[in-house]
Order: C-alpha cells, then sequence, then structure tokens
C-alpha cells in the first residue's frame, strides 16, 4: 500500500562510522511525527596502499538507494538532510570534480601531529583559541600532516568539503560549510564562529579553501535534475540540518528542564552538557573537554569517549570465529560473566584501533590486576563496567564546570537498547539516567528541517514533541 503523498513529510539521511540509515518523518493530522526507517546500508574504512579511506561513491550509491526506496514507498519528502560524523573530509577541484576518496579518522597518520604541531601554536594556545578537546585525529592535524607529506587532493583543492556537506554537494551541485560539523575541525574560534587565520596558516591552509557557512535550517539547493528524474522525487530541497551526527541527537534529547546532561551512545559515546557559550578555563583544558556547536548557537560542551567501538570490534572478531552472538545474548552473557572484576580504559590509545581487540582488552586486565577475561561473558561484562566507571568520571567532571544541578542524564542513540549498561551508569553515577529516543540523531534531523519548513519554532518544541511520542 503506498503512503499518501500529500503528508508533509522529510527524509534523514543519518550516517555514522560503521553504518548508515535513512528515515522518513512525517508529520499526522494531529501535529504529531512519526517515524520509519526505509533504508539501512553498511559503512566501512578502505584500507588502500597503507592509508585508511572512505568509500564516498559507495555511500552516495547507497543514498541514492534510499531517495528511490523512498519513492517507491509512495513518500514525497518536503527535503531531506544529511547527518554524519565529524572531523573528516574531501576536495573538491577548481571545475568541481571531486579529488580521490576522503581519509579516515582512524588513519593512523595523524600519530604524533599534535606535538609537532605544538611547536607551532603551544598546545594550552591552541585549546585557548579553539577550546577544542585535543585528538590527534581532529581535522586540524589532519590538515598539517596532509600539506606536509604532499597529499594530491589537497594539493589540487579548490574547496574542502566536510563528509555531510560533501554528500550534500552530491546531491545538488552546491557547495557550503555546515557550522555544526566544521566546528568539529579545531579550525574554529568558538566565540566568533570564523574560521581562525592563524591556525589554518599554521596547519598549511587558506580560509579560501572552504565554502560559505551556514548555520543549521539553511536550504543549500535542490536535487539535480537527473537525480530528481532518476529518483522519481522531483526537484526536493536539500536542508542543510546540524550536520554533526551528535548536534542532531542533542536537538533531539527530549529534556524537561535545562539542567541536564546527555549521553550520546553509538561508536562514540559523547557526554556533555548543552550551554550558552564555550567553558573554555583551565579546568576544562586539563580534563580535554570539547566546545563544539549546537543548534540555535547553543555550544555542545562535551568529551568524546570511546564507546561501543569496543564491543563492536569484539563481535566481529566472534562472529570471524563461527560465534555470531545476538544484542539480546550478549546482554546476556554480561550477567555471566559478572564475577570478573577487573576494569579498563575505554580511551586507552591502546584500544584505538588494535588488531584484536580481545586481545588488547585481556592485555590491558592483565597489565592491571594480572588476569583477564576467562571467556566471552566475562569480556563483555569488562567492557559494560568499563564504560560505566569512565562515564562516571566524566560525568563527575562536567559537574564541577557546568555552572548547574545535573540531575539527569539522557541517554540517546543505540545505547538506549542496553538496559544493562544503563542500569550500571546510574549505580556508578548516581544520577537518574532516561533512556531514549534510539533514533536521536535523525530525529533531530528532521526537526531541523520542520524548523527550516516553518512547522516547529525550534530546539525547545523539538523536545516537547518528542517527549511526548
Amino acid at each position: 500500500m503506498k503512503n499518501s503523498s500529500s503528508l508533509d513529510c522529510f527524509l534523514a539521511v543519518d550516517i555514522g562510522a560503521t553504518s548508515g540509515r535513512e528515515v522518513v518523518c512525517t508529520r499526522k493530522p494531529d501535529g504529531k511525527f512519526e517515524f520509519k526507517e526505509i533504508h539501512r546500508f553498511p559503512n566501512a574504512i578502505l584500507n588502500v596502499g597503507g592509508k585508511y579511506y572512505w568509500d564516498i561513491y559507495a555511500l552516495y550509491a547507497s543514498v541514492i538507494e534510499g531517495l528511490r526506496k523512498c519513492a517507491s514507498e509512495g513518500f514525497r519528502p518536503m527535503s531531506i538532510g544529511i547527518d554524519t560524523w565529524g572531523v573528516d573530509f574531501g576536495f573538491a577541484g577548481e571545475d568541481g570534480t571531486i579529488l580521490g576518496l576522503p581519509r579516515a579518522y582512524r588513519d593512523p597518520y595523524t600519530a604524533g601531529a599534535p606535538e609537532e604541531f605544538y611547536n607551532i601554536i603551544p598546545k594550552e594556545r591552541l585549546y585557548d583559541r579553539t577550546g577544542i578537546q585535543i585528538m590527534d585525529f581532529n581535522s586540524i592535524f589532519q590538515l598539517y600532516r596532509q600539506s606536509r607529506e604532499g597529499f594530491s587532493p589537497l594539493k589540487n583543492a579548490a574547496k574542502l568539503l566536510f563528509i555531510p556537506d560533501l554528500l550534500s554537494y552530491m546531491l545538488t551541485g552546491e557547495m557550503v560549510c555546515e557550522y555544526t560539523v566544521a566546528s568539529t575541525s579545531q579550525l574554529l574560534n568558538p566565540y566568533t564562529g570564523n574560521f581562525d587565520d592563524e591556525i589554518l596558516s599554521a596547519a598549511g591552509v587558506g580560509g579560501d579553501l572552504f565554502p560559505r557557512m551556514v548555520m543549521p535550517g539553511t536550504v543549500i539547493g535542490e536535487l539535480t535534475d537527473s537525480l530528481a528524474l532518476s529518483t522519481g522525487l522531483g526537484k526536493v530541497k536539500v536542508v542543510a540540518v546540524a550536520g554533526h551526527d551528535t548536534a542532531s541527537a542533542v536537538a533531539a534529547v527530549p529534556a524537561e528542564s535545562e539542567n541536564f546532561a546527555y549521553l550520546s551512545s553509538g561508536t562514540w559515546s559523547l557526554m556533555g552538557i548543552e550551554s550558552e557559550k564555550p567553558i573554555i578555563c583551565r579546568e576544562a583544558f586539563e580534563q580535554n573537554f570539547t566546545n563544539e556547536g549546537g543548534v540555535e548557537g547553543t555550544v555542545r560542551f562535551l568529551k568524546n569517549i570511546t564507546g561501543m567501538w569496543l564491543l563492536e570490534q569484539s563481535r566481529k572478531e566472534w562472529a570471524a570465529a563461527g560465534k555470531n552472538y545476538g544484542y539480546g545474548e550478549i546482554v546476556e552473557m554480561a550477567g555471566r560473566g559478572s564475577s570478573f572484576d577487573v576494569t579498563v580504559n575505554p580511551d586507552d590509545p591502546r584500544l584505538a584501533n588494535p588488531e584484536s581487540m580481545t586481545s588488547a582488552i585481556a592485555s590491558l586486565c592483565r597489565e592491571k590486576a594480572g588476569r583477564a577475561p576467562a571467556d566471552d561473558a566475562q569480556m563483555v561484562w569488562c567492557i559494560f563496567r568499563s564504560l560505566a566507571c569512565r562515564y562516571r568520571e566524566v560525568l563527575d567532571s562536567l559537574k564541577s564546570l557546568a555552572g548547574f544541578r545535573i540531575d539527569s542524564l539522557y541517554v540517546v542513540g543505540g545505547g538506549v537498547r542496553n538496559g544493562l549498561l544503563n542500569r550500571l551508569t546510574e549505580e556508578e553515577t548516581g544520577v537518574k539516567v532516561i533512556a531514549g529516543p534510539a533514533e536521536a540523531t535523525a530525529i533531530g534531523n528532521c526537526m531541523i528541517q520542520a524548523q527550516a519548513a516553518g512547522m516547529v519554532a525550534g530546539r525547545r518544541e523539538y523536545r516537547r514533541l518528542i517527549a511526548g511520542m
């Protein structure tokens, strides 16, 4: 049965580091919204010649497949919005040609780059100028290394496009630089919202490398003529949503008050608060917190924590050995492994991209306590307990920096479904943990499109509507 094309709907394209999905958001006659996933596809890093890349063309093909499914199911969206992970980017030449594949943030070519960069701009000055957490894969260090290795796409680039902007360009032929994803780069001044010329120069690039800056809710353009015809959707608008997936997810936190913290739980866990202005001080610097752009000019003051990456990589190893554990089975396994009492730091650099995640975790356990998980059940429990303990540490730091009492922690994203981890987190932190929604990123993406269409007033109305779903 076809869906009525007369209903108001929007299409969210939400792509993470391991998978992507396309979700249709429809406004019902009673004013409420409902969501339907119509397409899901994989995403993976390519290792070519010792360099790690994203296959942007495969992602583009997957997005187009989803647009066709959208049309075949009778949906005629008012607009399309794309969000992805941050920091990574591709290049376009003077004639608009996409130059090669975007490098992936897990490429070890940036190892040691921050320490080299500090010889140009000292670490504390860099933080004072940007407010961004120091991580060696930040865009600033990728550009620094690419400029020094003579990376051909950069040498021949007319414009740099962050991943959501690159995909939007492929759909519309229009180039923009969306603010929230640009804010992850460590190239922006958080007070002015503009690129910092001194930092750009130190990284080896100029300000003319970036297209015009736009805020969430800006219409980029329409599907190209060929895509309008081949997808069956016609000339649909493409809107710059909060292009960084966490910014879209935070927009969808169904908080009733402003005294909340959030935990966007997925491959990465991002824990933070929403602030009206940057929080840049000695303690924030020492704790390595970050100030990234949010909707309506807010700041996402947060910390990146290695999240379900530990479990995802372990599951791949187990699957390769013929042990295909379902998610429910994994949670049940954790309960059986609860006698193991050793935890590790999920953010230990040795867990960033090891050849064997289970071996790396076991090694850290032996290093700390002289023993390792005896089986897969204990390994799962170790991962969950380690994450909960890390969440407590970060939340304690947030409490001292927030300037207000944090009385609740909203978990959004895939971690919503992990009741055991949420319970462990509540026990560790002593703060009420509220789970949902699971598809916060896609929902926030659609709400920003709805705001661009004049259907909702802003983030407070998003949250009221989402809380009532």
